[in-house]
């Protein structure tokens, strides 16, 4: 075997090794979910359920279920509370950062280079600095305890807003001066030519904004006080305070939080990377 056999021999089971210690966790969530209660805390822990059981996703997610998990912080209602939160944050921020990034890109107004200079200060700065100024001014306009409180502060995303404008940078100059010559309006181009140009960017800026939504906790967390208003992460937390010793109830609620934006992903991985190339960086 030569040099460069052994060197691909040796890259493939590194890759290998990645691939089986980034998948290894969570095929022992599933199986974790799956066993009889305090068999994952055996010695040794056992990886994969003797007897399998769907004893602990009932017990989670039916409103009438024979454990007190369900009964007192209703988590099936906490995943249709994360589920429409997590739509509506997508499609407003959506709304709002396609325009802004192609303003940002191909539009000339007073002050777009030093306004687009400090969303890119504000981009890196920590999040939880404005957690505090943003509770008292949400809580002076009535707005704590409400999903409209949740959504606010990620709506105008500035990742999003700079991660746009950079892909709509490579449309060409020529394609969009045409269209203004033959008499279409900005917002004409806008959604006939731009929007389409932008579709892997569009689902892939979908995708993190959905994520991102569905697992918040933090503000959630902070904003929301009433039990039957709680996201999902929220939900699995309260439990998980009070039955922190209940290693198999806490992973499948670990399987339902993470199961479905997996799905998401994998439904639309191809368009994730396209976009992820398509928003890279141009001067």
């Amino acid at each position: 075997m030569g040099m460069t056999q052994a060197r691909a021999v040796l890259l493939n089971l590194l890759v290998a090794a990645l691939a089986i210690g980034t998948v290894a966790p969570l095929v022992w969530m599933v199986t974790v979910s799956l066993m009889p209660k305090g068999a994952a805390v055996a010695t040794p822990p056992p990886f994969w359920p003797s007897h399998p059981t769907l004893a602990n996703y009932r017990e989670l997610l039916l409103p009438n279920g024979t454990g007190p998990y369900a009964t007192d912080f209703k988590v099936l209602p906490a995943i249709v509370n994360s589920v429409a939160l997590a739509v509506m944050a997508t499609l407003l921020g959506l709304a709002l950062t396609l325009p802004a990034g192609y303003a940002f890109a191909k539009l000339r107004f007073r002050g777009r280079t030093p306004l687009f200079r400090l969303l890119l200060a504000l981009a890196v700065m920590p999040g939880q600095v404005a957690l505090l100024p943003l509770f008292l001014m949400l809580k002076s306009v009535g707005l704590i305890n409400t999903y409209a409180g949740v959504l606010a502060p990620g709506l105008a995303a500035v990742y999003g807003t700079v991660f746009v404008r950079q892909a709509v940078l490579a449309i060409p100059d020529e394609m969009l001066d045409a269209a203004r010559i033959d008499g279409a309006s900005e917002w004409r181009i806008f959604t006939r030519i731009v929007i389409p140009l932008l579709k892997p960017v569009t689902v892939t800026l979908a995708l993190f904004t959905f994520l991102a939504s569905w697992s918040d906790f933090l503000w959630p967390l902070i904003a929301i006080t009433d039990q039957r208003r709680y996201t999902l992460p929220v939900a699995l937390a309260a439990i998980g305070r009070e039955h922190f010793k209940d290693t198999e109830l806490m992973m499948a609620g670990a399987v339902v939080t993470t199961l479905p934006v997996l799905l998401l992903f994998l439904a639309l991985q191809r368009y994730y990377f396209s976009g992820m190339l398509s928003g890279g960086i141009k001067g």
